[in-house]
């Protein structure tokens, strides 16, 4: 019995989890006119800090929102290649603010590195001190970045009302990789200290 009631929480979750893509999506939709491709990179550009899909999911995902009228589609033949554009429908936008009215479900950091280090007596500090170094470099490189980010859309604020809640988005990401750097240094020198 314990096994079903994991099980049931488990799929609840990935259920949750599959209609916020829905919600992703449609909030990409309703700032412009999108293909699947365009949507991931989207994703993996902008979102990459928060937000994360795959293929696998945003298609069925975009297949669903057209079945149930919150999108639609239509066929583009540019270069001789068939894509598939998607925009958001009035039902699709009228979902897309609801789902923003609701409470957060829960926000949650899973980091990798921090399992490693929490197992980390296992392998010792020169590992530990490893995959610090390692989250260090890339957390320097996202933060170079969301500088870059945050500094266009200074510049183009009055262009679009969107582009100031992108910049909140952007600012979070700034303090936060400033204090996980902050981290970094305060983490190598325990661990060296401790060896040492």
């Amino acid at each position: 019995m314990f096994w079903f009631m994991g099980w049931l929480k488990e799929r609840k979750l990935a259920m949750a989890i599959e209609k916020k893509i829905d919600c992703v999506i449609l909030g990409l939709l309703s700032h412009e006119e999108l293909t699947g491709y365009e949507i991931k990179k989207r994703m993996d550009t902008a979102l990459k800090y928060f937000w994360s899909a795959s293929y696998g999911s945003i298609y069925p995902a975009l297949a669903d929102l057209v079945r149930r009228g919150l999108a639609t589609k239509k066929e583009d033949m540019e270069n001789k290649r068939n894509k598939l554009i998607y925009s958001i429908t009035d039902e699709g936008r009228n979902y897309l603010k609801h789902w923003l009215t609701l409470p957060v479900e829960k926000d949650e950091l899973r980091y990798e590195t921090l399992l490693k280090l929490f197992f980390g007596n296992e392998q010792g500090a020169e590992q530990a001190l490893f995959h610090i170094e390692a989250f260090r470099k890339k957390t320097e490189l996202e933060l170079s970045e969301l500088l870059e980010y945050e500094k266009v859309l200074k510049n183009c604020l009055d262009e679009d009302s969107t582009h100031k809640y992108y910049l909140l988005t952007v600012e979070f990401g700034i303090k936060t990789y400033r204090a996980y750097l902050a981290w970094c240094r305060e983490a190598g020198k325990l661990l060296k200290d401790v060896q040492g």
